[in-house]
């Protein structure tokens, strides 16, 4: 099979690898869709390898034991790869798992967890339906595209009521517009970067701001008539974001961070009687029924918002135009 590889800064090669066989509770995923996320830093830094992406949706090929899926079920494939035996698994939350499986372990393989490839194994448990009535690349979006904002908007319980603000617009943050509009909410964000910027306004976002200006909280007040924020979502990674957004809300305000900024003073936190939300992913076996009607009510957005689509042999162009930063979700499609 084709496999993405990483040979120095800014370069890249397909090499050709095995296809691995599943066993025990692991299945063979023919990769329809390989949404693209943070492996763009690798591209640029150059580092050596091939273990590239995380995100996928595709179709069964083959079970090692009959279970939950059978072959030609359309699945989207959850990252990581939890026990399935620790409480934090069970509860639906394995990307918090301590001791997760090796799947090279248990199937004998080196290959088979890289995304940017033809074919991927996961355990059937760790395979999320892909919902009917949607296509395989909007099914997609449910890995990196819309889940970790989705379960920033499930901790906040998230409403038409609210007042939210985005920080960062990437890939991610452009989820959290998504999500922020599927639910009623009225959406603002903060991003530098025009073309996002303009991206998350067609998306339906009220206004955008740019997070460096110094008259940034006279604005976004001019813009709310006086009220700050119910509720945030920090997506840039960047240092100052999070204690920016812990000034932007309201008292009893709550801050959802999916990125990985810079610290938040307790004491700002504590005197506002903010509640913080560190998230990383969702919850597929509690929430997978919500995430359905997601993806269903979004589809107009998800088009808007997916940007691009490369075959794997031009992943270079894709990450070259990633770092740009002049695209909203970029995907892979390894077959074509």
């Amino acid at each position: 099979m084709k496999v993405v590889a990483i040979n120095g800064k800014r370069s890249c090669e397909i090499v050709e690898r095995p296809v691995p066989t599943p066993r025990e509770n692991y299945v063979l995923v023919k990769i329809l869709c390989a949404p693209m996320c943070t492996e763009v830093g690798d591209y640029r830094k150059g580092s050596i390898g091939e273990q590239l992406g995380h995100e996928a949706a595709g179709e069964v090929v083959e079970v090692a034991r009959p279970g939950r899926f059978k072959v030609a079920d359309r699945v989207v494939v959850m990252p990581q790869n939890g026990c399935g035996r620790c409480e934090l698994c069970v509860a639906g939350e394995h990307i918090h798992c301590a001791n997760p499986r090796s799947p090279s372990e248990v199937c004998g393989c080196t290959t088979g967890r890289a995304t940017y490839a033809e074919y991927c194994i996961q355990q059937d448990w760790l395979l999320y339906p892909a919902p009917d009535g949607i296509s395989i690349e909007h099914a997609s979006m449910a890995c990196c595209g819309l889940g970790p904002t989705f379960n920033a908007a499930e901790r906040m319980n998230l409403c038409a009521t609210d007042l939210l603000l985005v920080s960062g617009l990437g890939p991610v943050g452009l989820g959290a517009v998504i999500n922020g509009i599927v639910r009623g909410a009225q959406v603002f964000g903060l991003e530098s970067n025009p073309y996002r910027a303009g991206l998350a306004l067609e998306l339906g976002a009220t206004a955008v701001f740019d997070p460096s200006d110094p008259e940034l909280e006279h604005k976004v007040l001019e813009c709310t008539r006086g009220k700050k924020f119910d509720k945030a979502i920090e997506a840039s990674s960047a240092q100052d974001a999070p204690a920016k957004l812990v000034q932007l809300l309201r008292p009893g305000g709550h801050l959802a961070s999916v990125g990985w900024g810079g610290p938040v003073r307790m004491a700002d936190a504590v005197y506002r009687g903010l509640t913080i939300h560190g998230v990383w992913h969702w919850n597929h076996l509690r929430h997978g029924g919500k995430m359905a009607r997601t993806l269903e009510m979004a589809q107009p957005l998800l088009d808007k918002s997916i940007t691009h689509r490369f075959p794997l042999d031009r992943v270079k162009d894709a990450w070259e135009l990633q770092l740009t930063g002049a695209c909203g979700k970029v995907v892979l499609a390894p077959w074509g």
